[in-house]
């Protein structure tokens, strides 16, 4: 098995490409050791010691660092951790708890609107973000403003601000007049 791995625009988070189905839907994410136990990867990638968050994606799992942990001491055995996890055969989430689309669900009175950014995000917005090891999904739309989740690679990014404001703001903006600003929320 060969795993490739690609720098993020987020300097404490590398992507791991197994060359592999890593969710056949949906995403996961992980901020700690506590919260793995639905994932025998993640308790695996969370044994070694200056991981802090691990993010599941179709075809990629995104390893966020801590900031005193150099990526040249954990990198070999992230690898390693990884390798020895499809060479089991056992599963990467126990159970349904992948959280299929991610979005949350909106039950007030711009159900139309909603449907029209969730759309937007799946075709345009999250593709292009998974490329970069991370995930944005709704979490909200309220006088004019559309709340997202920044998950995996993205959280914490230097460069999510810009994305968000001149990214993602500017795409929901043009195709949906009702949209006056993007905003994050905390995952």
């Amino acid at each position: 098995m060969f795993i490739q791995t690609e720098e993020t625009p987020n300097p404490a988070t590398l992507k791991f490409l197994p060359g592999a189905t890593v969710l056949s839907n949906g995403s996961a994410e992980f901020s700690s050791a506590d919260e793995a136990g639905s994932s025998p990867l993640a308790t695996r990638l969370f044994s070694v010691d200056g991981v802090a968050n691990v993010f599941f994606g179709p075809d990629f799992i995104s390893v966020t660092k801590t900031a005193a942990t150099e990526w040249a001491h954990i990198k070999p055995a992230i690898l390693g951790a990884v390798m020895e996890h499809f060479q089991s055969g056992q599963p990467v989430l126990s159970g349904a708890d992948s959280d299929s689309a991610g979005h949350a669900a909106h039950d007030g009175p711009d159900g139309e609107i909603v449907v029209q950014i969730k759309e937007l995000l799946d075709t345009r917005v999250r593709p292009a973000v998974a490329q970069d090891g991370g995930d944005i999904t709704f979490h909200g739309f309220e006088n004019g403003i559309v709340y997202l989740t920044m998950r995996g690679a993205c959280a914490g990014c230097p460069s999510s601000t810009m994305t968000l404001k001149a990214g993602i703001e500017n795409l929901l903006r043009h195709y949906i007049p009702e949209v006056m600003e993007v905003r994050p929320v905390a995952g």
